[in-house]
């Protein structure tokens, strides 16, 4: 049985406490052995994190301790999986840079604030994470995010839609959700889920469910691999040479 581990906290605006509880129910329907956190200090078991399938991050913002995110880092490096929403995996920490190194980017704004119409637009990829779901509309915080170029696009949302200074620039398509490697593990992302209402949308939830799941599958490929005799070297993180 594949083993998740989820970590909720943070600004409550977000409903983490919810959301992971629906996050808990994908899981669990999905055969996973879940456990659920409200603690930091749930990062702190080094190998206990490598001996994982999956973390599911649902804190935004706060302050981490370096060792906490380190002991992240090197378990999805090692190919445990990391998949996440909403500002609860990219706008968590801010001020840790390897964290969003290795999530492949970061919130920086929401023009209009909760309540705009947009379009999630579904993107032609290699991927077929997101096959059979179409262009949908949702109406929430448009999520406006700096991005890893490195990050392979699932799901894109055209800005602008409402006006503001941005809106003097281009047209342009943000990703919604991405998938990226971390060393021998996997990263998913959706920008959508600002509270459990947005998750519990059906396209929302089906992305969830996939993002969940082929991220934990990154676990036994890695094996695989290491059994076949590839080495990859160790991240030791950024963060203070700069």
């Amino acid at each position: 049985m594949k083993k998740a581990l989820i970590v909720w906290g943070g600004w409550l605006g977000h409903q983490p406490q919810e959301v992971s509880e629906l996050f808990r129910a994908m899981l669990e329907q999905d055969g996973f052995e879940v456990e659920v956190s409200d603690s930091l200090e749930a990062f702190a078991d080094k190998e206990k994190l490598m001996a994982l399938d999956l973390i599911v991050p649902n804190w935004t913002m706060g302050q981490i301790e370096k060792q906490l995110v380190q002991n992240v880092l090197e378990a999805v490096q090692s190919g445990v999986g990391i998949a996440g929403c909403h500002g609860g995996m990219c706008d968590a920490f801010r001020s840790n840079v390897d964290w969003q190194f290795m999530t492949g980017g970061n919130w920086v704004a929401h023009p209009g604030n909760d309540g705009v119409e947009y379009t999630v637009n579904i993107k032609q990829s290699s991927s077929t994470l997101l096959d059979g779901i179409k262009d949908f509309s949702v109406i929430s915080e448009q999520y406006y995010l700096h991005v890893d170029p490195a990050v392979e696009v699932l799901a894109t949302t055209r800005f602008p839609v409402v006006d503001g200074p941005h809106a003097s620039n281009k047209a342009v398509d943000m990703p919604v959700v991405w998938t990226k490697r971390w060393g021998e593990g996997r990263v998913f992302y959706c920008s959508l889920g600002h509270q459990a209402d947005i998750i519990a949308i059906p396209e929302v939830t089906l992305m969830m469910r996939r993002g969940f799941g082929w991220a934990a599958e990154g676990k036994a490929l890695a094996g695989q691999r290491g059994r076949q005799g590839m080495t990859a070297g160790s991240y030791t993180g950024m963060g203070d040479s700069n």
